[in-house]
C-alpha cells in the first residue's frame, strides 16, 4: 500500500478549507438579502419550522453522504446561529433603524398576523419577535428592547382580554394606536385526522369562546383545552403528532406548522379582535384625526358615585364608547374603571370633562390618545 505524502495531504485540506471558507462566505452575504426580505415583510427573524426542516434535510444528506448526521447537524446549527447573528447585525447597519415591535405568541398566531397587516411594508422595515405572554412583550418595552408591542384587548364575541387591562394599569406605557382585525378561525389537525376521531381541542381561551357553539353542536365528544396561544397551539399539535388532538388557530398556522383544516366558520361571520399598540411615550396625531382617548380611572367608595361620572361625561359632551371594571390587587371588592371615550385628551372639550370627573375619583389616569381605528367595533 503507498504510503501518502502528508505535506500533500494537508495542502489538500487547505485548498478544501478555503472552498467551504468561500461558501461560508456567499452564505453569510445571502443572510444578508434575508434580512432585508424579512424586515420589508414584517417577518420575524427567526423560523423554527424552517430551521427544522433544514435540519431534517440536512441529516439525511449528510447520512447519504457517508456522515455522521448527528455530528453534520451540531455544525448546521452553528452556521443557522451565524446567519441569524449576521441578519441581526445588518439592522444596525442600516441608515433607517427598522422598527422592533413584540407581540404575544408565535408565528402564525393572530397577533402575528395583525403585526404583519399594521406593519408590513414600512419604511425601514420592521423587525417582529414574539413572546410566549403579553406580560413578557411589555416588560421588553419597558426595558427598552422593544419599541412597540401589539396586545389584543377585547373581542366582539368573547368579550375583554383581561390580561392586556392589567398590563396597561400597571404603568409605564401608553396606547399609541389601536387596529381592528376580523377573526377567521380554523379547525386544525394531523394530515387525515377526522372530526370524529378527535378527543381534545387546543386554543386560546378567548378563541375556544369565540368558537363555544361550533365546538358544543359538531365535536361535543372532544375536551377544550386552554393554551397561551392559537399560534402555538398549533404548534403543539404538530410536536405531539396524535391525530386525536386538534387546535383552534389561523390558516396561516395550518401553512406554517404543515396541518389540515378539518373545518372553516367555526365563529359568527361578524367577529373581530380589536388590538391596541402600546410604546414607552406617546405618538403625536395630526390635527382633525378622528381619534379616542383610555381613562383609567378609581372612583370614590360611595353610592352613586359612577353614575355622577357618567352623568357629568353626558354634560359635557363627551361621547363614551366603553367602560370595563376589573378588581383592584389587594382590594376586595373594589374596583377600577377603564373608560373609552371620543377626542383627543388635550382637546378644550375633554380636558374640562376630565377637571370635571376628577373630584368624583382618587385616581384618574389617561392611558393613551390615538387614532380611531377604522371598521367595525372601531
Amino acid at each position: 500500500m503507498t504510503i501518502p505524502d502528508l505535506e500533500a495531504v494537508r495542502v489538500a485540506i487547505e485548498s478544501i478549507d478555503e472552498e467551504i471558507l468561500d461558501a461560508l462566505r456567499r452564505r453569510m452575504d445571502l443572510a444578508d438579502d434575508v434580512a432585508r426580505a424579512k424586515l420589508a415583510a414584517a417577518a420575524p427573524f427567526r423560523d423554527q419550522r424552517r430551521e427544522d426542516l433544514l435540519l431534517r434535510r440536512i441529516r439525511t444528506r449528510a447520512a447519504e453522504h457517508g456522515l455522521d448526521p448527528h455530528e453534520v447537524e451540531r455544525v448546521w446549527r452553528l452556521f443557522i446561529d451565524m446567519s441569524v447573528a449576521r441578519q441581526q447585525a445588518l439592522v444596525t447597519r442600516l441608515d433607517t433603524t427598522p422598527l422592533r415591535v413584540g407581540y404575544p405568541g408565535v408565528e402564525g398566531s393572530y397577533s402575528h398576523l395583525a403585526a404583519r397587516q399594521r406593519y408590513a411594508s414600512r419604511p425601514g422595515g420592521v423587525l417582529l419577535t414574539g413572546f410566549d405572554t403579553s406580560r413578557e412583550a411589555i416588560e421588553a418595552l419597558r426595558r427598552g428592547e422593544q419599541d412597540l408591542v401589539l396586545l389584543p384587548i377585547e373581542n366582539t364575541t368573547a368579550g375583554s382580554m383581561n390580561e392586556t387591562y392589567d398590563l396597561l394599569a400597571e404603568g409605564g406605557v401608553v396606547i399609541t394606536a389601536e387596529l381592528v382585525s376580523q377573526v377567521d378561525h380554523r379547525l386544525l389537525g394531523l394530515p387525515g385526522a377526522k372530526l370524529e376521531g378527535l378527543r381534545e381541542v387546543l386554543s386560546h381561551p378567548q378563541a375556544l369562546a369565540q368558537c363555544e357553539s361550533f365546538l358544543r353542536t359538531k365535536v361535543p365528544w372532544a375536551r377544550a383545552v386552554p393554551d397561551a396561544d392559537t399560534g402555538g397551539a398549533a404548534q403543539k399539535v404538530r410536536e405531539r403528532n396524535d391525530p386525536s388532538v386538534a387546535a383552534i388557530a389561523s390558516e396561516t398556522a395550518a401553512q406554517r406548522f404543515g396541518l389540515e383544516v378539518l373545518a372553516r366558520d367555526l365563529q359568527p361571520s361578524s367577529d373581530y379582535t380589536r388590538f391596541v399598540e402600546v410604546g414607552r411615550e406617546p405618538t403625536p396625531l395630526a390635527p382633525g384625526v378622528p381619534c379616542k382617548t383610555s381613562l383609567l380611572m378609581v372612583l370614590e367608595h360611595k353610592p352613586g358615585t359612577l353614575g355622577e361620572m357618567l352623568q357629568r361625561l353626558t354634560l359635557r359632551g363627551v361621547n363614551l364608547s366603553k367602560i370595563e371594571s376589573r378588581p383592584i390587587p389587594g382590594r376586595p371588592w373594589q374596583y377600577q374603571f377603564y373608560v373609552d371615550v371620543e377626542g383627543h385628551a388635550a382637546s378644550a372639550p375633554l380636558m374640562a370633562a376630565l377637571e370635571d370627573i376628577r373630584p368624583l375619583t382618587s385616581s384618574l389616569r389617561v392611558l393613551g390618545t390615538y387614532a380611531r381605528a377604522e371598521g367595525p367595533h372601531g
